[in-house]
């Protein structure tokens, strides 16, 4: 099997998956990012979508595609992709409520990383973040990477339901939910940031490339931050990167 990357992929009878990795790495999902932004700033003649992914790049088009298999080729070929400075991002810290009912699996995940509850809380609410890919509902995050300890397997059954804004972890990522819904990852804490609002000027708050700290603060005093914040933010804070 040919496991040379990046590589280009047929998907489906309108897309091409430009893929830079088979399993989550950093430079690869840097690369992904910085490819797709490229992609938006001058998109290819038929090229009708793009979205990126832990480790590829959907591209879709309409027509019979033409020579865009060779332009994705040039394009590729044009640079280090995973050493193109990211596009303009923005850094948020969200106020996170660790642990008790609103992580009820903190003790569990911290037991399976080898650390005590307050070491999992300090390493979770100080680790920045970056958001790798958005998937699975509407502006959800998955967000890493993680250091090794965090390398915890998905549970062998699923949790019924977390609740909106319930912030998890496994595999070296952390994924905010941006609705309720079930899941296999261990719930650590909860935000009551909204991930999607499309009541808002901006419907999808976050990006990927955008750097997140979840910040440690009590159930009362995330509440009160969310009351306070209209652009319904859950009382996060955010600023620009370049």
């Amino acid at each position: 099997m040919d496991e040379t990357f990046p590589r280009i992929e047929p998907l489906g009878e309108a897309a091409l998956l430009v893929r830079f990795a088979p399993r989550l790495d950093d430079a690869a999902n840097r690369a992904c990012v910085a490819f797709r932004a490229s992609l938006e700033e001058n998109r290819p003649e038929g090229v009708v979508e793009t979205a990126s992914s832990l480790g590829s790049v959907l591209v879709r088009y309409e027509g019979d595609g033409g020579n865009l298999d060779d332009l994705l080729r040039e394009r590729l070929a044009a640079c280090d992709w995973a050493r193109v400075a990211l596009p303009p991002r923005r850094f948020w810290r969200i106020p996170c409520s660790y642990g008790g009912d609103d992580g009820p699996q903190l003790t569990e995940a911290a037991a399976m990383a080898g650390v005590s509850e307050a070491e999992a809380v300090e390493a979770l609410s100080s680790a920045r973040v970056r958001v790798l890919a958005l998937g699975f509902a509407p502006g959800m995050p998955y967000l890493g990477i993680l250091p090794d300890v965090w390398d915890l397997p998905r549970q062998s059954g699923l949790t019924p339901k977390v609740p909106e804004g319930a912030l998890v972890v496994a595999v070296r990522q952390l994924v905010l939910f941006g609705t309720a819904a079930p899941t296999g990852w261990r719930q650590v804490g909860r935000t009551m940031f909204g991930c999607f609002d499309p009541s808002r000027a901006r419907p999808v708050a976050l990006s990927p490339g955008d750097e997140v700290v979840f910040e440690a603060v009590t159930s009362a005093e995330m509440q009160d931050r969310a009351a306070a914040d209209a652009d319904r933010h859950g009382g996060a804070t955010v600023e620009g990167l370049t």
